[in-house]
């Protein structure tokens, strides 16, 4: 047993000085200092011949030392030494390549290539050797040729990451095709991949090859898995109607589900092509026989309304909410109806009292403290567009007893602070909020932060706090939807208090009204203002995204609006807009998106 003992220390401790050793021999060699390197690695190749890593560090710095004779004696000798591994073929080219001489090193290559002919079962490891030098053509050469000796070897996932590298792109998508093919498992990272290459745009080449690819192989094989994917792709450009097409077969095909029409429609919505949601979601109220699921549809159909209607519509909108709502029984799950209902008449309609008598009424029939929590959310929302602000906060407060551990407390705790802004009280609104910068919901940490600041920076120089008093309530006018008078309020204050800090936050708060408004000519004056003012301000990030999304979406100006995401790339590269501006500037350039 001692001996036992004595012979694991002995091994542990020969093992350790190794590694140390080692260590030193790669911090020579990566700090360029290769005699030195050299020194220790013979001494350790010398001490254990056959470790990889000692032989490979000893191949390496003679190469740098330019030592290539006594580098091609030492793979001659490994390759005696080792039954001719074909991989050290691929290392002495490389070796002769290192001197330029690339006729002896393309005779090196071929040979390890051919190799395979009688020895397939070193594919993978000669592939492996020509990848570490970029040899992409023979890496990719290797894998193809071992799979047409042998149909049971599958090297496509290897093949794909090689062609997405040599920019070849329908191979690479036809391999990942293969791959999801024989095993579902490669699907997340297949589509990984695809999300690099595929854009908005349905005449870029990649997309264009990927199309022809899922048709050509639904045709041979007519299985639901390209049609999902040809669903996938359509969504990518927007497409919702031939998108629409693919998720009706995999319905009529499938188990009858309707949860991708579903999705489907609230992508639609989401992406503003009310048209295409409206078709999709009507489908699917056809094909339901789910009284639950025809009373969510439906209730979606009124959103789809809301989205766009003018208040002549408003009456239509009004009667769609009471058929629904009389149609379904008590029993259905009917509180989102009732919730959006009245906030649609406090909010568009201006009928207040019923919105709140409404509310009263769905308390009643709550059936869970969750519920009752959002219904005083709806109800506390509507005081502060009546201005009974003491009644609302009131009912916030109840809400972060209702559901302590959930965001909905959270968000109430924050619509106590807005609410004391609203009314003036900025020192207890800044208290609230200063509590909810370490908030869990990031959304209400970020707006929690942003609030204070403007709360902080315009109180320091102004003890009145007459511009900020102002700029509250446009805030509240806006809350209230009353655009217009929030316009004219926001036009008061970027007069009286010209030069005043309040300035910037006016002048985007107006462009971002100017914008619902539809007068996208005045908040693109706006938008120009901040910039050429308060380039280098809290604000000036701002500026320029909304800017450049001005200009994408509805000036349609793309040089323009591409040329303000780049100025967010290389001037705000903190801003959280970073990451978006980055990948739409790299759209409108046409770039593949990683």
């Amino acid at each position: 047993m001692r001996c036992f003992l004595f012979i694991a220390l002995w091994f542990l401790t020969v093992c350790g000085l190794y590694a140390q050793s080692e260590q030193l021999a790669r911090n020579f060699f990566d700090q360029g200092e290769f005699e030195k390197a050299l020194q220790v690695y013979e001494e350790l190749y010398q001490q254990n011949p056959s470790n990889p890593v000692f032989f490979n560090g000893l191949l390496a710095t003679y190469q740098q030392l330019e030592r290539f004779e006594v580098a091609e004696s030492l793979l001659r000798d490994r390759m005696s030494r080792s039954a001719n591994n074909p991989s050290i073929l691929i290392e002495l080219g490389h070796n002769y390549e290192l001197q330029e001489e690339q006729e002896r090193a393309t005779q090196f290559y071929d040979e390890a290539l051919q190799s395979i002919e009688g020895r397939p079962n070193y594919a993978y490891s000669i592939a492996r050797s020509f990848e570490q030098y970029n040899l992409l053509d023979y890496a990719a050469r290797a894998y193809e040729r071992a799979m047409e000796l042998n149909a049971d070897r599958n090297f496509n996932l290897q093949l794909a990451r090689i062609y997405g590298e040599q920019g070849k792109i329908e191979e690479m998508f036809s391999n990942y095709l293969d791959l999801i093919e024989d095993d579902m498992k490669f699907y997340g990272l297949a589509n990984r991949e695809f999300n690099r290459y595929i854009t908005e745009d349905a005449q870029a080449e990649p997309n264009i090859i990927l199309r022809k690819l899922l048709l050509k192989k639904l045709q041979e094989n007519p299985v639901l898995l390209y049609n999902e994917m040809l669903s996938w792709l359509f969504i990518q450009q927007k497409d919702f109607n031939k998108a629409f097409a693919q998720e009706r077969a995999i319905f009529k095909r499938g188990e009858k589900n309707l949860q991708g029409i579903l999705n489907l429609a609230l992508l639609a919505k989401e992406a503003r092509d009310y048209e295409s949601a409206r078709e999709i979601i009507s489908y699917a109220i056809d094909e339901s026989p789910s009284p639950v699921f025809n009373l969510q549809a439906r209730h979606f159909l009124i959103q789809i309304q809301l989205e766009t209607a003018q208040a002549e519509e408003y009456a239509a909108i009004e009667s769609d909410f009471k058929k629904l709502l009389e149609e379904f029984s008590e029993a259905e799950p009917t509180l989102n109806v009732e919730i959006d209902y009245a906030n649609f008449l406090a909010f568009q309609v201006g009928k207040k009292k019923e919105a709140i008598e409404l509310l009263k009424e769905s308390a009643e029939k709550a059936k869970s403290d969750f519920e009752l929590a959002r219904i005083k959310m709806a109800l506390a929302d509507i005081l502060v567009v009546e201005e009974k602000f003491n009644e609302a906060l009131i009912y916030y407060s109840q809400i972060q007893n209702l559901v302590k551990n959930d965001v909905m407390a959270q968000d109430a705790r924050f619509k106590v602070a807005k609410t004391s802004y609203y009314k003036g009280d900025f020192q207890w609104a800044k208290t609230q909020l200063d509590i909810l910068k370490s908030s869990t919901s990031q959304l209400i940490a970020n707006d929690a932060m942003e609030l204070s600041l403007l709360i902080s920076d315009n109180s320091l120089e102004d003890s009145t706090q007459a511009a900020l008093k102002k700029y509250a309530r446009a805030d509240l006018l806006t809350f209230q939807k009353r655009n217009p008078e929030a316009i004219v309020a926001l036009d008061s204050i970027l007069v009286q208090h010209k030069g005043e800090k309040i300035e910037d936050e006016a002048l985007l708060s107006q462009a971002k009204l100017f914008e619902k408004e539809n007068e996208f000519e005045k908040a693109e004056a706006n938008y120009l203002a901040i910039i050429n003012t308060f380039g280098t301000d809290i604000l000036a990030d701002n500026a320029h995204y909304f800017l450049a999304e001005l200009y994408a979406n509805q000036l349609q100006d793309l040089e323009k609006a591409k040329g303000f995401y780049e100025q967010i790339i290389f001037n705000f590269a903190d801003s959280i807009y970073f990451v978006d501006a980055r990948k739409k500037y790299r759209m409108l350039r046409g770039d593949s998106i990683e």
